[in-house]
């Protein structure tokens, strides 16, 4: 269902261009200044690995040229997860292996256990040409490995990126005929936020229950393995039976809600969380399998009519991340619709803001939280 037609773009309020050009070498460093401030702040370490560890070809890290499913290993799995991350209007493919005899361990709901060996693979494109593919493994140690291959013109062959990743690659489908290619250090911050580096492969994201009205989100095809596949497989183990029995989904009181919450786990929640190493402010957007109920509280609570500490440009009394009948006023609102290196959210791996997903929160903001009462604590 399209969302967007709620609103028009001058009442979204981002701007038609993006900041000047003189700005975008000062929007680059800004990045990688706060992904630095990232790593400190969460108690990681930045990743010190040479990207010469990495096989020079993707074909050579097991996943076939394309992601061809005709000569994918039976090890190797398609999925999507419901509540997909915006990126710039990118068509995505994902897959998973796991080494044989080995699963993942779901007995905690929220934070699965993958074991070493396992890879993950997630394929970028635009007009239908794949134009960059992220490849994940859990290396022997039991810490994460993060690159990035880049396709040829052809799609006959992807190379990998460098380390320092790629400021503007030249993809004439993309936002501005430009696109950016993450370095391991921007990996890193978003991946090493939340209580697991996998971001997609979760209960709530690979339920059987999906949400129909999940922003940018598009039916399963019959290959892509849900969360009870995984379970039949032996690849998931120790999941409640609960979960198995009775897909999770989020605890909301409207549909609208639902998939607005579910936007704001898929897109925000890898930072705003309470893993413990979570970006620095007392908002969480994060949806829980295990207990959703009280995890839709924490955000509502942490989110409505509470008080921000960044404060727009021109906003009157108090700022806060949300505002009950007007995202114009809220922080959520205006941070999500900008583009400004000093504002926008997220501050990573996109340049143009998600017209479906911004018109999603914005219904929600106006239409469902007016009427709704949420005790305080």
């Amino acid at each position: 269902m399209a969302l967007s037609s709620a609103f028009t773009a001058a009442e979204l309020q981002w701007p038609a261009e993006p900041a000047p050009a003189v700005q975008r070498p000062r929007l680059r460093w800004l990045l990688l200044a706060a992904t630095s401030w990232f790593f400190t702040s969460c108690g990681l370490a930045a990743p010190v690995e040479s990207i010469a560890a990495f096989p020079p070809h993707l074909r050579d890290t097991g996943l076939p040229a394309a992601g061809a499913t005709s000569t994918l290993s039976a090890r190797i799995v398609s999925f999507l997860p419901q509540y997909p991350l915006w990126s710039d209007g990118a068509g995505k493919r994902r897959w998973l292996y796991l080494p044989p005899g080995s699963f993942i361990d779901g007995s905690r709901p929220d934070a699965w256990e993958f074991p070493i060996g396992t890879r993950l693979w997630k394929e970028f494109s635009h007009a239908g040409r794949p134009v960059e593919t992220r490849f994940i493994e859990r290396a022997a140690d039991g810490s994460w490995r993060f690159a990035t291959y880049v396709w040829n013109q052809d799609g006959s062959d992807a190379v990998l990126a460098p380390e320092r990743g790629i400021a503007a690659l030249r993809v004439p489908a993309a936002p501005r005929g430009r696109y950016a290619v993450p370095s391991r250090g921007d990996c890193m911050a978003c991946h090493g936020g939340g209580a697991v580096p996998v971001l997609g492969v979760s209960a709530l994201q690979l339920s059987g229950d999906r949400d129909p009205l999940a922003a940018n989100g598009r039916p399963p095809s019959a290959a892509d393995i849900d969360l009870r596949g995984l379970v039949a497989r032996g690849w998931l183990r120790g999941l409640p039976a609960q979960l198995v029995d009775k897909p999770p989904r989020i605890a909301a009181r409207t549909p609208l809600e639902r998939a607005a919450l579910g936007y704001l786990h898929g897109n925000c929640s890898h930072c705003h969380n309470t893993s413990g190493s979570q970006a620095p402010v007392r908002l969480t957007l994060a949806q829980s399998a295990a207990d959703p109920a009280s995890s839709v509280r924490d955000v509502l609570r942490s989110a409505v009519e509470a008080p921000s500490r960044y404060r727009p440009p021109g906003a009157v009394g108090e700022a806060q991340v949300v505002v009950p009948g007007s995202p114009q006023a809220s922080v959520l609102g205006v941070r999500m619709r900008s583009r400004h290196p000093r504002v926008q959210m997220p501050p990573l791996a996109t340049d143009v803001p998600d017209p479906e997903g911004l018109a999603l929160v914005y219904r929600w903001i106006t239409h469902d939280l007016p009427t709704r009462k949420e005790p305080k604590p």
